[in-house]
């Protein structure tokens, strides 16, 4: 079932949106050559208790850190390891949320360490674009599917392929909530977008084929072909007018 928030409800997730984003923000400021995934972690789970809010993802389905460090090929839940190092050239996917009086912000970058690639700055780009490609139907009245239908659209013109295996989702007391929000489909189907809505919108898209499997950690994700990888995410509230990205700095924007 579909829950729509409250003008109250929607202000508690905003504050918690705003944490996240300014984090994810930050991030670019520590993500360098020689840094570990687990002192990635580390800051974000100090910046979520510093605001006096908690990290959404540690614990939840059993995963021990507060963020998802996901490096090149590696699609999404990373784990966070003081094994694993940054390298020049690298990319570094951040997925993060934080829960503040028991509501929920949800939002994830891929950054490039260091110098990188055009390969690497590209899919970086065109993961951040289909997100907006999809936002642009994030309004009160189109389908549920008409986002997925024009992620997947932006992501395979320039050549990218779309993951089908993981999708976005509904957000608010529960990280995961009704509806699926999938980055891929036919437009015009599904349940009609209506205000009150949040939604937690992800691209997700690889360099090669679309297949992904699970690694024996029983968390982390990776592309088949061991091409490279990119997710971008945003918490999005439905609105009477245009959509309110929740958890995206006002220094991104």
């Amino acid at each position: 079932m579909i829950r729509i928030k409250t003008d109250a409800e929607i202000r508690l997730m905003a504050e918690s949106g705003k944490v996240t984003g300014a984090i994810l923000r930050d991030l670019a400021g520590v993500i360098k050559p020689g840094v570990s995934t687990l002192e990635i972690d580390r800051f974000v789970e100090d910046s979520i208790l510093a605001a006096g809010m908690e990290p959404s993802f540690k614990g939840y389905g059993g995963f021990p850190a507060a963020a998802c460090v996901s490096v090149n090929e590696e699609l999404v839940h990373g784990l966070p390891s003081e094994k694993r190092i940054l390298r020049e050239g690298d990319i570094v996917s951040v997925d993060i949320g934080a829960t503040h009086k028991g509501w929920v912000s949800d939002a994830a970058r891929t950054y490039p360490v260091g110098e990188v690639s055009e390969a690497a700055r590209r899919i970086i780009r065109v993961c951040r674009e289909s997100f907006f490609a999809g936002l642009a139907y994030c309004r009160d009245g189109n389908h549920l599917t008409d986002i997925g239908h024009a992620i997947q659209t932006c992501a395979e013109r320039e050549g990218f392929s779309v993951v089908l295996d993981y999708v976005g989702h509904g957000i608010g007391k529960k990280m995961h909530e009704d509806p699926q929000v999938k980055n891929y489909g036919e437009a015009g189907r599904g349940p009609k977008l209506m205000k009150g809505m949040a939604l937690a919108i992800e691209p997700m898209i690889n360099e090669g084929i679309s297949d992904v499997y699970s690694r024996d950690d029983g968390f982390t994700v990776a592309t088949v072909d061991g091409k490279l990888s990119a997710h971008y995410e945003n918490t999005v509230i439905i609105t009477g007018a245009e959509p309110l990205i929740i958890t995206l700095d006002e220094r991104d924007r």
